[in-house]
């Protein structure tokens, strides 16, 4: 069953749930899914629906950082509860251990033994971590076994 597809089913059982919350978390992916096929004028496949929604998932967590700092409990409590149901539909996520292990293989593979480097490892390393890890933390794994 494709993403879309499972997007298409939760959006129903949300409205038969009158799950608002849910309800607004999966149309606000249907539609920048939709936005996202009428920018590229095709079809998002499995893969580019993950990025959508890992697109989505860094802005709520930008979003509750500074709705922290702007002391705004009310709407970091909802920004999260969006969080959550938007990585229900994502891959699970690696944790630091995986992403560590995974950069030291492509730096192996790849010769890397500088920051110079760190595009190629990079380069190599995102189509594995993509929608499964962070790519602000992959980065940083990354810088720090290269320096």
């Amino acid at each position: 069953m494709t993403l879309k597809v499972q997007l298409n089913d939760a959006m129903k059982q949300a409205m038969r749930d009158h799950d608002s919350l849910r309800l607004s978390a999966v149309r606000m992916i249907r539609s920048a899914i939709q936005n996202r096929e009428i920018d590229q004028k095709g079809e998002l496949d499995d893969q580019g629906v993950r990025e959508v929604i890992s697109t989505l998932v860094k802005q709520r967590r930008d979003s509750i950082r500074l709705y922290q700092e702007g002391n705004r409990p009310d709407l970091v409590e909802k920004e999260e509860a969006e969080l959550l149901i938007l990585i229900g539909f994502l891959p699970t996520q690696l944790d630091l251990a995986e992403i560590s292990a995974l950069v030291s293989g492509v730096v192996r593979e790849t010769g890397a033994t500088s920051l110079k480097d760190m595009g190629r490892v990079m380069k190599a390393l995102t189509p594995m971590t993509a929608g499964r890890a962070d790519g602000k933390v992959v980065s940083d794994i990354v810088r720090q076994q290269l320096s």
